[in-house]
């Protein structure tokens, strides 16, 4: 037979658990839900700003020195190459450009990180449990992101997000025409992230991004729709990836598996290490 104290403390414990189940889901009923794919709501193009067409239309406001950059490499892409846009590499986009959705985003809440990842590879973490700024982070492509929680209505439930994110590596840029961020990866990025209150299967990012390569905090909003049959697709960049880079220069392999040249009267790479096969005389 149990003892009395031992039926007290099953008790006791019961009580406790079912103090904690509550508490925590009364917890997660404070987050909105923003569950399922998300992609980019506007039609056309792929571009970072959605309000305005793609390439210089854009209207990136860039220095003088990054405004050069740019149109190097257009030229580039003109003559068949990548220009400054090296995702070909399998290099992530990083952020901002990672927040754009082109191809889904999912965002996962927990009362001290949220998850954003992305569908075509990796994702980022959003800490919101108060803490303060890392000292000798690692940094990252999509560095490293700070955020909080807002109830600006004051219903007892948050619906806005606040995030800055900074400490990132690169080269980074904001879309694939090749509209550079600055060398120094010196970036720091504010968004906003809040639901459309009228519609649930809308949310709203302002994103401010501030580098040096701009002449000033530039600030656009991105719109994503949530998709009501999501499909998750397995995408890794590497799988059947034809570009090869040998030093400096981009090179393509063929569809009999041999090297061939990404751009006109392009030179071959050094081949100095192998042996190479002569034509014997005649």
């Amino acid at each position: 037979m149990r003892s009395k104290n031992s039926s007290g403390a099953i008790a006791l414990t019961a009580a406790i658990l079912m103090t904690i189940v509550g508490a925590q889901a009364q917890d997660a009923n404070k987050y909105p839900d923003w569950s399922g794919q998300w992609r980019r709501a506007e039609g056309g193009p792929n571009r970072y700003d959605p309000s305005k067409p793609p390439g210089r239309a854009q209207e990136i406001p860039l220095t003088a020195e990054y405004q050069a950059i740019y149109e190097a490499g257009l030229k580039d892409q003109a003559a068949g190459g990548q220009g400054n846009n090296l995702t070909y590499r399998c290099i992530p986009g990083g952020l901002p450009r990672a927040m754009t959705a082109q191809q889904g985003i999912e965002f996962i809440i927990t009362p001290k990180t949220t998850y954003v990842w992305f569908n075509n590879g990796g994702g980022r973490r959003i800490y919101t449990d108060g803490r303060a700024w890392p000292e000798n982070e690692e940094p990252a492509f999509n560095g490293y992101s700070i955020g909080k929680w807002l109830d600006t209505d004051g219903d007892g439930r948050y619906e806005t997000l606040e995030v800055e994110t900074r400490n990132f590596k690169g080269p980074r840029t904001f879309d694939g025409n090749g509209h550079p961020l600055h060398a120094d990866n010196e970036t720091v990025i504010h968004e906003r992230i809040y639901l459309d209150k009228a519609n649930p299967d809308r949310i709203y990012n302002d994103i401010t991004t501030i580098d040096h390569a701009l002449t000033g905090p530039y600030a656009v909003n991105k719109t994503y729709r949530r998709e009501q049959t999501p499909r998750w697709v397995e995408a890794s960049c590497t799988e059947n990836n034809q570009h090869v880079v040998i030093g400096k220069e981009n090179y393509y392999v063929s569809a009999d598996g041999l090297l061939m040249p990404a751009r006109k009267d392009q030179a071959p790479p050094d081949l100095r290490y192998f042996n190479q096969v002569r034509n014997s005389p005649q």
